[in-house]
């Protein structure tokens, strides 16, 4: 819980570690006189004297004037700051001690440890930001992928407050002209047409759901695309999970019911993150075990934006593929023929006769080859919109 809004508060602001640089930041009315009291410029200029957004050089002192660390104090005085409050960098050489040393002095002299985000909840209750860029803060910090980066970049500057209000705007307009044409209905004074209305609150409408489609696309990126392998036995799901994440990340053996429990590992294919699932085969259960397994399987299909669906070529199509691709069929599916290395039982021609398929993938999830056309057609998915349906 946030303590007193009023309180001088100091964190550090870098990383923990060795490092070329680490910041102490603090904030708040007293902030300046706090880091006077440990603060020596080399030319003896006091910080109250100067600007706003200038830089000091000097050194960082206990209470008995020894050096600390010598350092670079920047001040950035309200209301143009990030909190719209007094703000203190203390520029220090970066590692453990060293940082830890002046945030110690800092709170020895008057301040108090921030909570963890307090400066930008400051930022959000002082009006510097609202609700969607204190949110940007959190998803550029948290951002693994440049897509994700980019969308929260967009935000941070105003982008979903901007559409917000061209909304609102929009609808307040709607709401006077059709308050006006009930108010003065009996009058002869040109209003709005009931017919224009609707077509005004008609094109609101698609801009509003366009809103909300853009936000889940959003929250997709950002979060990853799920995309789970499944199949019956021992046709290759971990190994192509392998395959994927170039190691062993998953138990590979030639028999079948291996895999008892899902397997996740995250990967990156141009800036998409890929959350891929290696599952349980699906067939009926022999014991208690592989039957939680399946289960789980199910889960992360019925979870999943993707489906790679693995048949293997080796033998021949039976019951227990067409069992899975019933139960897969309306999900954004792509199918992969493995073991193009081995000996065919079942021919690609086969496969697109009985699953009605125009577009099979062939690999080897054993030696490689075919994942490259693989990821190139999760990415034409993902860029082709076709996992946010």
């Amino acid at each position: 819980m946030f303590e007193n809004q009023n309180d001088t508060i100091a964190a550090i602001g870098t990383k923990p570690g060795e490092a070329a640089i680490g910041i102490v930041k603090l904030r708040e009315n007293k902030t300046i006189k706090i880091a006077e009291k440990i603060f020596r410029s080399k030319n003896n200029k006091k910080l109250n004297e100067i600007n706003t957004y200038n830089m000091a050089y000097g050194y960082i002192v206990d209470e008995k004037d020894k050096i600390i660390d010598q350092v670079i104090v920047s001040v950035m005085r309200k209301p143009g700051s990030y909190t719209r409050e007094d703000i203190v960098e203390i520029n220090c050489h970066g590692g453990i001690i060293a940082t830890e040393k002046v945030l110690d002095l800092c709170l020895r002299n008057g301040s108090r440890i921030a909570e963890p985000g307090e400066f930008t909840k400051r930022a959000f209750l002082n009006g510097r930001i609202d609700l969607s860029q204190a949110e940007a803060v959190l998803e550029i910090v948290r951002a693994k992928t440049e897509k994700s980066l980019k969308i929260a970049a967009n935000n941070i500057k105003g982008g979903i407050k901007e559409k917000i209000e061209l909304l609102r705007k929009g609808l307040l307009e709607v709401l006077i002209d059709l308050e006006a044409s009930i108010d003065f209905i009996e009058e002869d004074i040109e209003v709005t047409s009931y017919e224009e209305l609707a077509l005004k609150v008609k094109k609101l409408q698609i801009e509003i759901n366009t809103l909300i489609n853009d936000e889940k696309k959003g929250e997709i990126i950002k979060n990853g695309i799920r995309a789970t392998i499944v199949g019956k036995p021992n046709v290759g799901k971990s190994s192509l999970l392998n395959a994927f994440t170039k190691k062993d990340k998953a138990i590979v053996t030639h028999i079948p019911g291996t895999t008892r429990d899902a397997v996740e590992e995250i990967i990156y294919l141009d800036g998409i993150q890929l959350l891929i699932t290696d599952t349980a085969g699906i067939r009926k259960a022999k014991n208690l075990i592989e039957k939680l397994g399946i289960e789980k399987s199910i889960y992360h299909i019925n979870k999943s934006d993707i489906v790679i669906f693995i048949i293997d070529l080796s033998v021949r199509i039976d019951e227990r593929d067409k069992e899975i691709f019933n139960l897969i069929k309306e999900k954004n599916m792509i199918v992969c023929a493995n073991k193009i290395d081995l000996k065919k039982a079942t021919t690609k021609k086969e496969i697109e006769k009985e699953f009605k398929f125009l577009k099979i993938i062939e690999i080897s999830a054993k030696n490689g080859t075919g994942l490259e056309k693989l990821e190139e057609e999760i990415k034409n998915m993902v860029f082709r919109e076709e996992v946010f349906n």
